[in-house]
Formats: C-alpha cells, structure tokens, sequence
C-alpha cells in the first residue's frame, strides 16, 4: 500500500486551483468590459439578429345581405411611412441617400400633391425635409418612422404612392415603408347599420349588432410565425397559418332596406320627429328584410344611433288593442255580434275618466265589437276588458302571454330585453309593480306595459301566419369558401297562438281597419292591407302625461296583402306635439313601403312591349344566371348560348368580365387577391386570367370601360 505524499501532491493541487482562480477573474473582467466598453457594440449585434413569433391575424368573415351583396367586409388600409436613415455610404462616407433625396424630392412632392390634392407640394416638401432633419437620441440624422400621410389609404391609393420617385426604390435604400391594417367597411353606408354593427379595428372587437353577436364566428383564429431579423431585413417564417372568419348571409334586403330608411326619413322631417323605427318581416319564414333606426341629431339629420326597434321597451299604445280583443274572442267572452255603450266619449273607470279620441266631438255612442277597434275607441275596449276581466285580472293576463304579445324572441341582438307585461299583485310596495282598478282597464289600451317594436311586429306578424309565431330570423347562413357551412332553418316560438276561427275573424278585423277605419291612410288601391293604428302619451322620468310639451309615440302595425299575406311591417314614430296621429303619420310610412315592395315583386308581361322588327337577343353579362334564365324564359327566347353557369372554386381566379367594379372587386378580394382598378365602367379586361390558381399576395389588375 502506498504511502500519501503531500509534499508533491499538495504544491500541484495549490497550482491548478491558482490557475482555475486566474480564469474565473479573466471570465468576470471579461465579462465587465463587454457590459460597459463593449456594450454599444454587442447592442448593435444583437438587433442586427432578432428573433420573435409574432401572432398572424385572420381576416374578418364579411356579413352579406339575403342575395350575398357586401354589407359589411375587411379591406386592408395602409399606413405609409419613410425611414430617413435608409441607404448606405460609399468608400468615401458620401451619403447615397442624400444624393437620392436631393435628385427627387420635387418630383416626389408633385406626385404626392396629385394622389392627395388637400395638402400642396410646399406641404409635403416642407413636411418631409422636417423629418429629415429630425435628430434621433443617438445622434444620428433623419426619422427612422416619419409619416407621409396622416390617414390610412386603401389599397389602390398604396400602390400609387409605391410608384413614386424614391418610394419605388427597396425598403433598405428609399425607405418607404408602410403598417396594413385591415379596416371594416359598408358600402351601403348607414343602411341597416345599426343592425349589422360596428367594429373597433384598433382593439380587434366587434362594439354592436350582428358583429357583436357573431364575433366568434366572423372574427376566425389567429395564425403564429417566426420573425427573424438578420441584418437590416426580416424573414418570416410561418408556423400556424391562420384561419379567416366565416361569412353570414343575413336576412336583409338591400332594396327594401333603402326604401323602408328613405319612406321613414322623408316623413320624419315632414313632421319633424324626434326617433322612428320600421321594421319589415316575412311572414312565412319570421325574416327580417329592413329593420330601420333613425334618431335626429343635433345638426338636425337623420342618422342610425341606437337599435330602438329591439331595445326600446315602451308603453305600445293602441297597436296592444289587438291583443285584448284576440285574448277576449278567444276565451269566448265576446263575439262580433255585441255592441258597447261607448257614450258621448268620456267614461268614468273606477274614479279615473276614460276618454276617446273624438270626446270633444261627442264619441261614439253605441258602436259594436269590430268597430270599437276599427276607430280604435279606448272605452270600447277597456269597458269590455274591465267587464269580464275585472274579477279576475290574471286570467287575462295569462291570456295576454297565450297569445304571445308577451312572448321571449330570444334574439341574437345584444341589448333585447323580453315585453315586460306584469301579473297582478295588490300585495307589493313597490308602486311600478302595485295593481290597483284602473291598471286592468288601461293595460288593455296599451299602457302600463313595456313591449319593444320587434315583439309587436312579430305578434301581428304570427295573425298573418293564421296563429303561428315566427321567432325574427336576422341570418339564415354561414358560409366559408363559397361553401354553406350552417343554415339556420326558420324558428317556430308558438305553433298556435289562438283558434283557428279566432285568428280569421281577427284578420277580417284588421282588414276593416284599414278599409273603413282610422288606418285608411296605410291602404293600398292595388291590393289589401290590414293593420291597426296607435297614437300613445309618453310619459316623463316622474311617471308624468301633462308636464310641458306632449310627446306621443305613433305606431302602424300591420300586414299585405291581407287576403294572402306575405309581408308584416311595424312603422314606429316618436315626435312632441300636435298634431299626432299613428294612422295618419306611421301610417303613411307603413303605405309608402307596402307599396315599394309589392312594385318590386310585380311580374308584368312584355308581349305588348315587344318590336317583331327589331332583333330582340339581349346580351348576357356575368352576374345572376338564374335571374336571367327567368327573363329569357318570359321572353321566349330558346337561343342563349352566351349564358352559361359558372360554378368557380373559391381557390382559382374568377372571371369578372362584364361586371361593375364593387362586384368585381368584392368577388377578387374575398378571394385573398388584392385589387387595382383602372378606368371606370364595367371590367373590360383583367390582368390575372380566369381559372388562374390562387397564391398568397397575387395582385390583379382591372381594366374597365
């Protein structure tokens, strides 16, 4: 066994432990002079080298309207900018860049000065030589982010300013450089806005209506890639593509929607309304078709700020008639043969005086059921409501929520809130909610309720549907790729909400009201129209109808043709004053809309029209074959060989000759291809040719004449 030997073993041991200790001081001091001496230098490196992941944003599924026009889409917008440290030097340090600036910056001006005309060459010269010699905290010369235009620009307005002088040279040597956005737009403008809601594009949320509702599904999934910087450039890498929103076809018709707005607004003004709301239903599906909001601003216009037609809950007024005497008949209290003691038009109810709206005139006196709400008489209807309901309150308002005035719609709108239609109960402190003798009676005409325009429509809307109640269906499909993804099939929220015969003798009603009633002026000489009129007070934040001004809330809710309906329509109106009249201002509005859309629905022969000497072949666009498969049918014509249906992939390049530039834009751009458009007229020619396979940043260029 050996011996240990310190004398050898302990001066080697001493001699590697003074060298590791020299090694970690030179690896600390080394350390040291990079953290100070050396830092500008490391900093430099390291953002010469950057790697990050960057999300990647989907693009927003557009919401279409029922014939897949564009009523709300993403388009990208661009923000440009210049980069004034751009450009390298020669052996020599002469900066390049200065000579290029120095060489264009007349003509860069001009150019600008002719894209944008509000700021002059001076302006931009001056603007531009401001950031040039802007000093950056490192002591260098020129803005590395200068601004050339406050304002997004779209796409086509991007590329005109990438073909100026410098601007048209590499990011690293003129410096142009620009941030895309991508900006939600209406080519309809305000039509139906409120319905199909905004979007914050900045925060990436939606604020309001269907863009609220349908977030989830227009909003897509966000993608993820690397961004490598290496040098002065960037590569991106791409790691999860992302996954683009769904489009929603609505139900809204673009045509009907403008001329329900035009009819609502014209009317508003005549009268100088404060609010009014229209809204357009399909009877046999529940399908909105135009759902109007207009409030007066204070500039005195008309614009579309809150969706009163689902959110504003008020006390309806005598549109609710209906719904008391349909409750009456149906529990067979009454019958159209009994006749009501309305007197000279002022009648005492449990110490509070009802009156109708001709008491000055000396009332009705002695008039029967129909006629008590073909003149809309107050003490026809509560004098028959108090009578046989009087006792027992509750059965008529479980009468009320039967027939559906009170039903829930379970609307994808966010801001709807259900009728709010009380039970009695005498037993509460709570005095919104006390039921005392006169609530039965007053309840009947319409007050001490609150139901929002979207339930009244839709009650009135189910007696035209003999009794069966639609739930209002605002979109019908999902689409992605050209693709339907989901329907939603139409909602029935009450297969009955009366008899049969109840609902027939109620629609004979309805119909006298407007032949021979107060609704006269919502007829029609061309066809059939029923309905029911509604002028009530509204009252003040104290619960008050006599302080200052009167305001009144005029309402015409009915439906056409009534012999065969196929179209219900609430016409709303808030307005301070007299004169106030539903049947005599809503009721003009319902008029001029039944009559627009029943024009837009005639079928008219054309043999009377025809010349046997001219060449009668008309000529084919691109567009809806289906449409014209219907006039060549009409027309007689057999020979069509230009018409041909087109069944294009969602992935190749559609033909858009022939169409207008909003169809053809919209028809390239949902496709991922960004747009130019030169000329004006229908698309002559397009630079990508049809059937053309689709690649990421393809741009096509259109020629139109």
């Amino acid at each position: 066994m050996s011996r240990f030997n310190s004398d050898k073993v302990m001066p080697r041991y001493f001699a590697i432990a003074v060298v590791f200790t020299l090694i970690g001081f030179a690896v600390v001091g080394k350390a040291m002079y990079i953290m100070t001496a050396k830092k500008d230098y490391w900093t430099q490196v390291a953002s010469r080298l950057k790697r990050d992941s960057v999300s990647v944003k989907p693009t927003r599924g557009n919401i279409l309207s029922c014939d897949g026009q564009l009523m709300a889409g993403s388009i990208p917008e661009y923000k440009l900018f210049v980069d004034f440290q751009a450009g390298a030097t020669d052996s020599v340090g002469n900066h390049n860049r200065d000579s290029l600036w120095a060489n264009n910056i007349d003509s860069l001006c001009y150019g600008l000065n002719q894209i944008f005309p509000s700021r002059s060459v001076a302006e931009f010269k001056a603007n531009l030589l401001e950031g040039k010699r802007k000093v950056m905290k490192n002591g260098t010369v020129g803005a590395r982010h200068w601004a050339v235009w406050p304002r997004r620009v779209d796409y086509n307005t991007f590329c005109e300013v990438h073909k100026l002088p410098i601007f048209r040279e590499s990011i690293g040597k003129g410096g142009f450089h620009w941030e895309k956005f991508n900006a939600r737009k209406r080519p309809f403008g305000s039509l139906a806005g409120r319905t199909i809601g905004d979007v914050y594009i900045a925060k990436d949320s939606a604020k309001n209506g269907l863009e609220l509702s349908y977030d989830s599904i227009l909003r897509g999934t966000n993608g993820m890639m690397h961004r490598r910087k290496v040098l002065s450039k960037y590569l991106d890498i791409p790691v999860l593509s992302p996954i683009d929103g769904a489009d929603i076809v609505t139900t809204i018709d673009v045509s009907m929607q403008d001329l329900a707005e035009r009819a609502l607004v014209d009317e508003l003004k005549l009268i100088n309304g404060e609010m009014g709301v229209a809204i357009l239903m399909e009877v046999k599906t529940g399908d909105v078709k135009a759902i109007v909001n207009m409030q007066r601003a204070d500039d005195g216009e008309y614009y579309e700020m809150v969706n009163n037609a689902i959110t504003h809950r008020c006390e309806p007024g005598s549109v609710f008639k209906t719904a008391s005497f349909l409750v009456a008949l149906d529990d067979g209290v009454i019958d159209t043969t009994m006749t009501i003691n309305t007197g000279c038009g002022v009648m005492e109810m449990h110490g509070r005086a009802m009156k109708d709206h001709n008491w000055r005139r000396g009332g009705y006196g002695t008039i029967s059921v129909p006629r008590a709400l073909e003149v809309s008489s107050n003490i026809g209807v509560s004098w028959i409501i108090d009578k046989y309901y009087g006792s027992n309150p509750k059965k008529y308002v479980e009468g009320l929520y039967r027939v559906g005035i009170h039903e829930d719609l379970k609307l994808p709108l966010v801001g709807y809130h259900p009728p709010y239609i009380r039970m009695p109960d005498t037993k509460t402190t709570d005095r919104a909610k006390y039921w005392s003798k006169t609530t039965l009676p007053w309840m009947s005409i319409g007050y001490e309720t609150q139901i929002a325009p979207i339930n009244t429509v839709a009650f009135y809307n189910a007696i035209a549907n003999d009794g069966k109640m639609m739930q209002p269906r605002f979109v019908k499909q999902l689409v992605k790729n050209g693709q339907v993804i989901k329907e939603f099939e139409p909602v029935v929220l009450k297969q009955q909400i009366a008899k049969p015969k109840t609902i027939k003798l109620m629609q004979t009603i309805l119909e006298h009201v407007v032949s021979q009633g107060l609704g006269k002026k919502a007829g029609s000489k061309s066809f059939k129209v029923a309905g029911k009129t509604g002028t009530a007070q509204i009252a003040d934040e104290h619960g008050s109808y006599h302080s200052g001004t009167t305001r009144y809330w005029l309402s015409f809710a009915g439906f056409f043709p009534a012999d065969n309906p196929r179209y219900t329509c609430i016409v709303c109106i808030k307005k301070s004053g007299l004169p106030a009249s539903g049947g005599g201002m809503s009721g003009v509005v319902f008029h001029h809309i039944a009559e627009g859309v029943m024009a837009q629905n005639l079928k008219l022969s054309v043999d009377d029209a025809r010349d046997s000497s001219s060449v009668f072949k008309p000529a084919i666009k691109q567009g809806n074959n289906a449409a014209a498969e219907y006039v060549l049918t009409d027309l007689n014509i057999k020979d069509r060989p230009q018409l041909q249906q087109k069944k294009e992939s969602a992935q190749m390049i559609p033909d858009v000759t022939g169409m207008g530039a909003r169809d053809a834009v919209f028809a390239l751009e949902k496709r991922g291809v960004k747009t130019v458009v030169k000329g004006r007229g229908k698309v002559k020619s397009q630079s990508l040719y049809a059937g053309t396979a689709i690649k990421q940043g393809m741009k096509c260029e259109l020629y139109l004449e």
